[in-house]
């Protein structure tokens, strides 16, 4: 079984050559400088809904912190009294604001489904998303649940849209 979504924030560095343009500007030494690329902007929570728009979609979506380690277990004892973190995770969802993105059609969606050997995340397509958050499973697909929240992935050029959008299993 894949894992629903592997978060691995790598830093790449790229070469930056610098020209001064002005004699009033000092020239850049010989060796470059290294600039960090910006990390990939990937958000967790529940998808609230999901509408079709001229080959897009909209999502609206209620984002939420998972937590593991320490920031887990601060943030369970602050709500709870307890610094228990049952399954080495806690989610902590304290607006129910919600985010509007543009889901593009071709974006890569994956689902939590009940395989053969137990649990199996499946490919489907973003149409397929849409009509499962409108209650509907067109393909009869052995869901594991609805409401099982989400990573999704945002793309870096305007509209900005979700790129990957895949369930996370919740024991």
């Amino acid at each position: 079984m894949k894992t629903a979504f592997a978060l691995a924030f790598i830093t790449i560095t790229t070469l930056v050559a610098g020209c001064g343009s002005s004699a009033h500007e000092s020239a850049q030494p010989a060796s470059a400088a290294t600039v960090p690329e910006r990390p990939p902007n990937v958000l967790f929570g529940h998808i609230k809904s999901m509408t079709g728009s001229g080959g897009e979609f909209e999502l609206r979506f209620d984002p939420a912190w998972w937590l593991t380690g320490v920031a887990a277990q601060r943030a369970a004892l602050e709500d709870t009294g307890s610094s228990d973190v049952p399954n080495d995770y806690y989610v902590v969802d304290e607006s129910h604001r919600l985010l509007t993105f543009v889901v593009r059609s071709d974006a890569d969606v994956t689902v939590v489904t009940h395989g053969d050997g137990g649990i199996d995340d499946v490919s489907i397509s973003a149409a397929e998303l849409a009509e499962i958050v409108k209650g509907r499973n067109p393909r009869h697909r052995p869901l594991f649940s609805a409401e099982l929240p989400f990573w999704i992935r945002i793309g870096d050029g305007y509209p900005n849209p979700a790129v990957q959008i895949d369930q996370q299993y919740q024991p």
